[in-house]
């Protein structure tokens, strides 16, 4: 699977673990690459389309994560 914004890393370990902090940080961080408002969206709607394996998998489609 090939991520979309590679550029953009987030530090997902020591982090809470809890889904809404996961995507929060995966967020704040394409705000900070200056994403795509939009594309932004689109992110947090399919993170937030299934379980919290899902929200991982997701992340990680759209970023890097360390």
């Amino acid at each position: 699977m090939e991520t979309i914004y590679p550029e953009v890393e987030v530090k997902l370990i020591s982090n809470d673990g809890n889904a809404f902090a996961v995507i929060g940080a995966v967020r704040k961080a394409m705000r900070r690459a200056k994403i795509d408002p939009d594309k932004i969206k689109e992110f947090e709607t399919d993170a937030m389309s299934g379980d919290y394996n899902n929200v991982l998998r997701t992340c990680m489609k759209w970023v890097t994560v360390k």
